[in-house]
């Protein structure tokens, strides 16, 4: 009898047990949904970034020209190529630049034509720009390639290892706001050199 009773007890108290468990939260239960809903969190957020910029590339699409061939290429026509370029991928129109040519490098299979860009943004308190940045393009013309293939173009901005390529990497003045913004802050740091009599 005492059997009887002591699995009548044990079924009892596993009861108790089970309904117990039931009310009571269950830590590594809540744990696991505090993850699960940080990887959600983090996966809405990826798609949604995501989403954002394919709608921004959609609104504003890469924008290129159609670079001149090897057998076109002259330094100035580069100089100018540089210039449309700019004007076409440069929408605010307080960016002044101005193109200019620096040098030749002569390599095994190739020249490399290297201009410099210079960028600087007047305002009317300021109409002479006293900080600029800079963009160095590279023009790659192939000593063995036909003359109707397209030349090589990229570009570095100042003080970036970052090579891109024009109608691969959409240009952004940003880029270039944040060098003068950067470039201007310094020179507040040490205005004590700059502003003497």
């Amino acid at each position: 009898m005492s059997e009887t009773q002591n699995s009548t007890s044990q079924k009892a108290m596993d009861e108790d047990n089970k309904a117990a468990s039931q009310t009571m939260p269950n830590t590594q239960d809540k744990d696991y949904e505090d993850k699960l809903t940080q990887a959600a969190l983090a996966l809405v957020e990826d798609v949604i970034s995501y989403a954002v910029k394919i709608v921004e590339e959609e609104q504003n699409p890469l924008k290129n020209i159609k670079w001149m061939t090897h057998g076109e290429f002259t330094v100035e026509k580069g100089r100018k190529q540089i210039d449309e370029y700019f004007s076409k991928c440069v929408s605010k129109k307080c960016w002044a630049h101005g193109v200019e040519f620096i040098e030749r490098k002569d390599l095994i299979h190739s020249f490399l034509y290297i201009y410099y860009v210079h960028w600087s943004i007047s305002t009317a308190g300021l109409p002479v720009a006293q900080i600029s940045a800079g963009t160095y393009f590279t023009m790659k013309v192939s000593k063995t390639k036909p003359p109707d293939a397209p030349i090589g173009v990229f570009y570095v901005g100042d003080h970036q290892a970052l090579v891109h390529r024009p109608g691969m990497v959409r240009f952004r003045e940003n880029w270039q706001k944040n060098l003068t913004d950067a470039k201007h802050s310094f020179m507040e740091s040490f205005s004590f050199l700059f502003n003497r009599v």
